[in-house]
């Protein structure tokens, strides 16, 4: 199986040699003209406030959240029925007690990903050693799913972030593993808030 860099930060294997560290990630802009007018914004230097739904009660054009509530266990994605949300979906699965995620802050977190379409994954930390990856949150080192959907998220918690394309890699996919226009599911784990 292909390992991602991790997968949220946008792969340029042109430049990247073969060094992992987060500092060789480059920027999470996806480049892409597609991305509608109103989320430009997601690729500014700071991490706007997170836009969207959140915490949204279930019902129709909800996505099914992770019910794994043991932060010790890999968190299971159910798979989704019905259209993909337009728009960021931001749903706590556990609430943690501990420091807030916010722009500047280094975060420490572990997370899987799958495919709204069909639930396959394409990417887990938690399948890797060590397997926790570290960012800077709002400085478009990830995607800007990621950077608007983790904002206020405390230390300690679970978080499942539903994504539209254009906040994730947008027309241009990452192939092989995800294609184009492909919106995406995480759960996030915030292990760790240092600085901000």
């Amino acid at each position: 199986m292909r390992r991602f860099l991790p997968l949220i930060a946008v792969l340029a294997l042109a430049g990247c040699g073969s060094s992992t560290k987060p500092a060789d990630i480059p920027s999470g802009d996806t480049g892409t003209s597609s991305v509608p007018a109103d989320t430009t914004a997601q690729t500014q230097t700071t991490a706007p406030t997170p836009t969207g739904l959140v915490n949204p009660k279930p019902g129709p054009g909800v996505p099914k959240a992770s019910t794994t509530t043991d932060l010790a266990k890999k968190p299971v994605i159910p798979k989704q029925t019905g259209k993909a949300p337009s728009q960021l979906v931001i749903q706590d699965i556990v609430k943690g007690r501990g420091a807030a995620a916010k722009s500047g802050g280094l975060l420490t977190v572990r997370y899987v990903g799958v495919l709204y379409k069909n639930g396959k994954q394409f990417d887990a930390s938690w399948d890797r050693n060590p397997n926790s990856f570290q960012f800077p949150l709002g400085q478009g080192q990830v995607i800007p799913g990621w950077d608007q959907g983790i904002v206020g998220m405390r230390a300690g918690g679970r978080r499942q972030l539903t994504i539209p394309s254009a906040l994730a890699y947008g027309a241009q996919g990452s192939p092989p593993a995800i294609g184009p226009n492909e919106p995406l599911i995480f759960v996030v784990d915030l292990k760790k808030v240092s600085g901000s």
